[in-house]
């Protein structure tokens, strides 16, 4: 039976769907953000003429869109409110979070990370697999392999294959669901499958996505005649992949963290040596490492080498 198992991690919680010893779904959190469920308050700061959106500033110093707002609340008031999606970093720019007025029927929204069991370690290498899949943004299949784009309008999925048009599309499809559940997917998502020529085709990879999605919440088109179909689901926060595609030195700083502690756990040493690229290096916060010392019990020592690349740090014990 599946079940979601969550790592609190140094400046991040990370959650795994697992079956058996099959990873389903991955999900990631990090600390201060204000999650789509959330409760928060703040004071709506503008109205839109015309519509019931404004803008609120929140308690915590940010902005949030505020949608359907009661016609009897006016600029300048305190209001409660629930998040609907958690603000969106993209390139040069901050999508601001949106919310809407929380009532006492207000239902809450799922959570950034699931209720599962906390365990103070993921089975061997089960994230490292999701993490790196994620990380080159891309799922092999056989003959092939899927490659997804994070782009402001919508996100990307391209189909690479060797085999004939109608094999490779319907071969790909269950790395395209497994890409939509390991790299926590929302929102407007396009699929570009190789060209087919015959309707016959298209229709048997439609019917495919129908079957391997079947589980997954969302709405899309048919495939066109250029091989592309659309699909649109809910979007609450930023995606595995999206982190990766504004925030590759963080996710790198955090995992390279977590090898830590797991050379921490495997041997004996009273000082934890951390070897990162130099860019990686200005990304460990004081308090990241202060808090890598208290759970493995070592002296936390830092060094550099730029042969690394970023997301291939090392740790190991040693004796001081």
């Amino acid at each position: 039976m599946a079940e979601w198992l969550i790592e609190e991690g140094i400046a991040e919680t990370r959650a795994l769907l697992i079956e058996g010893e099959q990873v389903l779904a991955a999900k990631i959190a990090w600390p201060g953000e204000l999650a789509a469920g959330s409760r928060t308050a703040g004071q709506l700061t503008g109205k839109l003429k015309g519509t019931r959106r404004g803008v609120a500033l929140l308690d915590g110093g940010t902005e949030a869109l505020v949608d359907h707002l009661p016609p009897e609340i006016t600029e300048g008031q305190r209001i409660d409110l629930v998040i609907t999606r958690a603000a969106l970093a993209e390139r040069g720019r901050l999508k601001r979070a949106q919310a809407r007025v929380a009532g006492p029927d207000t239902p809450s929204l799922a959570a950034a990370v699931p209720e599962g069991r906390i365990v103070r370690r993921f089975p061997s290498g089960l994230w490292d697999e999701v993490w790196h899949a994620a990380s080159s943004a891309s799922i092999a299949f056989p003959g092939g392999e899927i490659l997804v784009s994070v782009t402001p309008a919508m996100t990307v999925i391209d189909i690479d294959g060797i085999a004939p048009p109608r094999e490779v599309a319907l071969t790909a499809v269950p790395a395209i669901a497994q890409a939509l559940a390991w790299f926590d997917l929302g929102g407007n998502i396009g699929i570009d499958f190789p060209t087919l020529q015959t309707k016959e085709d298209r229709r048997a990879v439609d019917a495919a996505l129908d079957n391997a999605l079947a589980d997954w919440p969302h709405e899309r088109t048919a495939m066109n005649g250029f091989g592309f179909v659309q699909l649109v689901a809910r979007l609450t926060g930023p995606s595995v992949l999206h982190r990766f595609a504004v925030a590759r030195l963080g996710m790198s700083a955090r995992m390279a963290l977590r090898q830590a502690e797991l050379a921490a756990d495997a041997g004996t040493g009273r000082v934890l040596l951390l070897t990162v690229h130099p860019a990686l290096k200005a990304k460990l916060k004081p308090a990241w490492i202060d808090e890598l010392a208290r759970r493995t019990g070592r002296e936390v020592r830092i060094a550099t080498d730029p042969g690394l690349a970023i997301e291939a740090a090392h740790a190991q014990l040693m004796e001081a």
